[in-house]
This record gives structure tokens, sequence and C-alpha cells, in this order.
């Protein structure tokens, strides 16, 4: 039996054995949830990303972009990289401060982002 969620077929149908493949109706995949979900496994395959966005979560406000050069073993390009990926994709932000730049999670968009992965996986069972 094929499971289904949002538009997505898990399961191809069952065949009798000594028929042809692809008779009768395809099941239609739809990929887009899955590439949503590929890309914020992407964003947290990282070891550098996942320790930012650790202290960006723990700290719970506004982190210095200089205090994040402090505690990762990387150097300063590195950092503004990985800062950049993640900003791009929308889970964290940036204030300016001075000649300063502040980091801050995005929380509803952690939260989506875990919700996502969480379907993802629940559909793997």
């Amino acid at each position: 039996m094929a499971k289904q969620g949002r538009g997505l077929v898990i399961d191809p149908p069952e065949r009798v054995r000594g028929t042809r493949c692809s008779v009768g109706p395809r099941p239609q995949i739809d990929l887009e949830p899955l590439e949503r979900v590929s890309s914020d496994l992407e964003l947290l395959a990282h070891p550098v990303r996942l320790a930012m966005l650790g202290i960006l979560v723990r700290r719970g406000g506004e982190v210095c972009v200089c205090d994040l050069e402090g505690a990762l073993p990387v150097k300063q390009p590195t950092v503004s990289h990985h800062l950049r990926l993640l900003r791009d994709a929308g889970w964290i932000d940036t204030v300016r401060k001075g000649v300063w730049a502040y980091y801050f999670v995005r929380p509803d968009v952690l939260r989506a982002v875990r919700a996502r992965v969480q379907r993802a996986v629940a559909g793997l069972t």
C-alpha cells in the first residue's frame, strides 16, 4: 500500500511477477518537498554551521560576529562564508550596530525546518 502525504507517493504500485513494468497509471512523485528537505539537510551537514546555530540558539538574541569568530576553530573568512549561507537560506538574519554585525536566529524558520525534516524522516518508516 502506498503511503501518501502532501502529494508524495513513496511506494510504487505492486505488479504481478512476469508482467511488464510501467503498465497502468504511473504515480506522480512531487519532488519539491524532498528538494526542500534536501537543502535543509545540506545546510545542517556542516559542523561549523551546526556550531554557529547552536551558539545563536543558546544565546537567544543577537551575537556579534567577533564573538562567533572567537568561539569557532576556523578563520574569519570561513565564519563569514557559513554565516552567508545561513543568511541566504533565511535561517538567520543580521543587524548592523556601528562597525559590527550582530546575528540572530529566526525561530519561525528553524521551527519550519525542524517540521520538514521530521516529516521526511517519519515518511521513511
